[in-house]
């Protein structure tokens, strides 16, 4: 059964960073894009992709309220990915999520984790 568990969410102060984690399973992690979404506050129909990145790692997308801050990474041996979220914001304030998009033989394949809650506020 594939799953996507976020983990390294919390309260942190503007400026501060915070590292998201997402451990795979159940699927075969290194035939996915991955990405991260977020969902703000008030904002429950509009869930924002914040990054994503291809199979090998090679390739990363970011959302322009993150660029420069944020940087998307994978370890395909680990089932990981990973969100190195710095200098943030209250804005930044969201559930963010997890996905995987299947390539291939896997497209149409779609997982989300359960989300964790990131805030920024002093």
């Amino acid at each position: 059964q594939a799953q996507l568990v976020e983990s390294g969410g919390g309260l942190v102060q503007p400026g501060g960073s915070l590292r998201l984690s997402c451990a795979a399973s159940g699927f075969t992690f290194d035939s996915y894009g991955m990405s991260w979404y977020r969902q703000a506050p008030g904002k429950e129909r509009e869930r924002e992709q914040v990054a994503y990145i291809s199979i090998s790692g090679g390739a990363t997308h970011y959302a322009d309220s993150v660029k420069g801050r944020f940087t998307i990474s994978r370890d395909n041996g680990k089932a990981m990915m990973y969100l190195q979220m710095n200098r943030l914001k209250p804005e930044d304030t969201a559930v963010y999520y997890c996905h995987a998009a299947g390539r291939g033989r896997y497209s149409g394949d779609n997982y989300w984790g359960q989300g964790i809650q990131v805030t920024v506020s002093s």
